[in-house]
């Protein structure tokens, strides 16, 4: 099985190169990198880990697999020291005072964090330009935007400026910038790796996930990071996914795929096509292909806003510069609550908080929220159906290939629409991975709950398929 970091494990133990060079190489990179990924450079941090590496080499001691591997980090991820700021300005100067269960769990394995990656401001946006770094530029073509919100991860591995990096998943954060990439992006069954650490957006479907350049490095990072979390109460036991598991497909016999995704008026017509053919090579495969009846996009899309708006909105709630932050003072506190609030927030952060409290307030919350809840039961009650007929779903990642930077600032809603192919598994809470194959950006691989091992599967075996 492909795989980078078992590649550089090697070359590392046969002292090819040393790990402070390799570190060193990639901080250039990132350095000279002209698609605005980087928020904070960890250099000595990364330099000093490098260096005990390169001891234990040269002292003939064994090293683990991860172990000095370079890999990047979301910056809405705390690790202790170091800023972590979500790319805006509430948090430009705020150090983490602790570390990010899933990314000690990275710590601990001995890979070596060098930077922290350039994102939509608290996850909000699909395009990676909610930023005041400056929008992530996508490494195929620097017009158009990296996607969103964990665009600066998934330009990082494609550009090779890192290993592999560490994005957060919402409601397609890791999924659609990976495909507007080309590169893989997994979002786990929702629980799996703990959350504790990770600045929430919506808690109820934030998820941590791996983007990397091989089914087999998203294997080896999903493993270390996966497991219960005393600090999450919505983190359970998982076992690890062997690779020999990975290598076996002959126990996934039937795919289907969502009729309203393809038919939609706004999928564009090349993915459409490239989907369909995409359809046909499976079948090739004596794999039974359904079609099946699911909630329109534009559904799916209202009903994961109207709840993510809501609880973004109350997990927001806690910052208004009295206890970390950009506080600005004014003439009393409340008035010091609300100009910190309104010069620091983004105004796409700010549109989603305001329309979060209306759909939470008195006479609505009935009305829309209670509504958005019962659909969202709707929508998990389809997906047990739907894996009673079929082992597998796939899907286009996207409607529509990257817009150009700008557009999207322009049209919120278009932004939002974005995402019709990748919210509908962010309610259901199932695994998803983007592989970069069958559309131009990308398809998407589902299976039922806890089937993560499934989803790795057949990535493999579409690798060699399609």
């Amino acid at each position: 099985m492909d795989s980078q970091i078992h590649k550089i494990h090697q070359q590392l133990v046969n002292k090819e190169f040393s790990c402070t060079n390799l570190v060193q190489e990639k901080l250039n990179l990132l350095k000279q990198n002209t698609h605005n990924t980087v928020n904070n450079l960890l250099d000595n941090l990364a330099l000093n880990l490098a260096a005990k590496v390169d001891a234990k080499i040269a002292n003939n001691e064994p090293i683990g697999l991860l172990e000095g591997i370079p890999f990047g980090i979301k910056d809405v991820y705390m690790v202790q020291g170091t800023f972590t700021t979500a790319s805006s300005n509430l948090l430009k100067n705020y150090k983490a005072a602790y570390t990010a269960t899933a990314i000690q769990k990275l710590l601990d394995a001995g890979a070596i964090p060098i930077v922290k990656e350039n994102c939509d401001s608290f996850g909000h946006g699909s395009s990676s330009e909610n930023t005041i770094f400056g929008a992530v530029k996508n490494a195929i073509n620097p017009d158009l935007v990296g996607g969103g919100s964990s665009g600066g991860s998934a330009v990082n591995v494609a550009k090779d400026y890192t290993v592999f990096s560490i994005g957060g998943d919402t409601g397609g954060s890791v999924r659609q910038p990976a495909g507007y990439n080309h590169v893989y992006g997994l979002k786990p069954t929702y629980g799996r790796i703990s959350r504790y650490g990770l600045m929430a957006y919506a808690s109820s479907t934030d998820c941590v996930g791996p983007i990397a350049k091989s089914v087999g490095d998203i294997l080896i990072v999903l493993n270390v990071m996966s497991g219960k979390d005393a600090k999450d109460q919505t983190s359970y036991v998982s076992e690890a996914i062997s690779e020999e598991s990975i290598l076996n497909s002959t126990d996934i016999k039937s795919v289907g795929y969502f009729k309203s995704f393809i038919e939609s008026e706004a999928i564009d017509s090349k993915i459409k096509a490239d989907f369909l053919a995409t359809i046909e090579k499976i079948k090739a495969k004596n794999i039974e292909v359904k079609e099946l009846d699911f909630f329109k996009s534009n559904i799916l899309v209202s009903t994961y806003y109207t709840l993510a708006m809501a609880e973004t909105a109350s997990n927001l709630s806690r910052l208004d510069g009295s206890n970390y932050g950009n506080r600005i003072d004014n003439k009393n506190l409340k008035e010091s609550y609300a100009i910190t609030r309104s010069e620091n927030f983004s105004e796409e952060t700010k549109r989603r908080i305001v329309g979060g409290n209306q759909v939470l307030s008195q006479g609505f919350s009935d009305e829309i929220y209670l509504k958005g809840l019962a659909l969202r039961d709707a929508i998990s009650d389809n997906f047990e159906k739907d894996f009673k007929e079929v082992d597998i779903i796939v899907s286009p990642v996207t409607p529509n290939t990257p817009p150009k930077i700008g557009n999207s600032l322009k049209d919120p809603h278009a932004m939002y629409l974005s995402d019709a192919y990748t919210v509908g598994f962010s309610l259901g809470q199932l695994p998803t991975l983007t592989i970069p194959q069958g559309t131009e950006t990308g398809l998407q691989i589902t299976a039922a709950k806890n089937n993560d091992e499934l989803v790795l599967k057949f990535a493999n075996f579409l690798k060699d398929t399609i």
